[in-house]
């Protein structure tokens, strides 16, 4: 038996089998009841790998008696689409198209959808190890529901065990069952493979076969303390705190754990902005330049440019003002009336004033309405900022 067909045989087929992700799909969850009643709407999965986002498709499908369609955005062909949908026009069964790292679906592709999803010719399931919110269209967003995959708990984890080992008829030293959940962190895809290829070495399963196969957690384990993202919020939050100290340690959790350098330096990149800003625009350029940098050199060396930017960024002034102005405005405009562009504003330049013309700047009306988003915290260098454009203005 290959760890392929271990982990297909034990893929649960019905919402009673499914482990993990009560949050979202536990008997008194409105997706749950949804998916009962086979009122499906187009849903987006996103989390870690191995929690059970394609599964969960699969029993949707299945459920609803759909024909499901796997694809992947990186390979995804628009003529495909084309002709599922055109096989399908007019029938009475639908498609349940799934498409994985739906992240990286172009524009293209989501246009080609999008009259698809508006009519509900088929059902768009997408999933993604990767927050799709930013990379979907806003009528994709618009048209269907995006859900957050959780890693599987300590007891998540246990249960799937319990029915492989039953499966494979072989048994497991308590050690070993300890440090196969631990290590797997949280991903049930994992812990499937390592005991599949262990069950092939020997009926019982020890800690030395287990060791000899992963050496090493392939993360920071799964309890509630000291989860994948629980590390990384405190990281975040010693740094923010200039807590140098605890923000290397942390650090040092997230590499010894196993975490990509792309992961951590696009956490330090999200904090130099969100967290310092205009406080010391430089800790943006050193963030950048650090996730750069380590995106090409990868680990063990990595660690140390890792090292100098945390510790930069500890030490930095810390200042949330541009963080809360940009934020502040996007609820305006998501939530408040659209203003009129004025007329010296737009394409035809009529009645513009021309700054440089007047030495630099000039008083001139910019939005229809008077509206304050960004206020100056006066922290570090937004100090000079300030200064700055108050001298313009004089």
């Amino acid at each position: 038996m290959t760890s392929t067909n271990l982990a297909n045989l034990l893929r649960p087929t019905t919402l009673e089998e499914f482990i993990g992700q009560s949050h979202i799909i536990s008997p008194n969850k409105a997706l749950h009841k949804l998916i009962i009643k086979k009122e499906i709407p187009h849903l987006f999965f996103y989390g870690p790998p191995g929690t059970g986002k394609t599964t969960l498709a699969k029993i949707i499908a299945k459920n609803s008696g759909y024909d499901f369609y796997n694809m992947n955005a990186t390979s995804l062909k628009i003529e495909q689409l084309r002709e599922i949908f055109k096989r399908y026009d007019g029938a009475l069964i639908k498609p349940l198209i799934f498409i994985d790292e739906v992240h990286r679906l172009s524009k293209t592709q989501q246009e080609v959808l999008l009259p698809i999803m508006e009519n509900y010719e088929a059902i768009i399931i997408g999933a993604s190890t990767e927050n799709p919110f930013f990379s979907l269209t806003n009528g994709i967003r618009s048209r269907s529901f995006i859900y957050e995959f959780k890693t599987l708990s300590y007891d998540e984890l246990e249960l799937l065990l319990n029915k492989a080992v039953k499966t494979l008829d072989i048994t497991i030293d308590k050690e070993a069952t300890d440090y196969l959940i631990v290590s797997s962190s949280g991903d049930g895809r994992a812990l499937l493979n390592l005991l599949d290829f262990s069950s092939k070495l020997d009926s019982n399963i020890t800690l030395n076969i287990l060791k000899e196969l992963r050496m090493n957690s392939m993360g920071d384990g799964v309890s509630s303390s000291q989860s994948h993202y629980d590390i990384t919020s405190a990281m975040i939050k010693s740094l923010r705190g200039s807590d140098i100290d605890a923000a290397l340690y942390y650090l040092s959790r997230l590499i010894d754990g196993g975490e990509s350098v792309d992961f951590i330096s696009r956490r330090l990149v999200i904090f130099a902005s969100e967290d310092i800003g205009n406080a010391n625009p430089h800790a943006l350029n050193l963030a950048n330049s650090t996730m750069q940098s380590c995106n090409k050199i990868g680990f063990p060396e990595s660690r140390i440019i890792l090292g100098q930017c945390v510790v930069y960024l500890a030490s930095c002034p810390k200042s949330n003002s541009a963080y809360n102005a940009i934020n502040s405005a996007l609820s305006y405009v998501a939530n408040e009336e659209v203003l009129d562009i004025p007329i010296h504003l737009k394409d035809a330049h009529v009645g513009y004033k021309y700054p440089h013309d007047f030495g630099g700047y000039v008083k001139q009306q910019y939005l229809q309405k008077e509206i304050t988003f960004y206020e100056s915290k006066k922290i570090g260098y937004e100090k000079t900022l300030d200064d700055w454009i108050s001298k313009i203005k004089i």
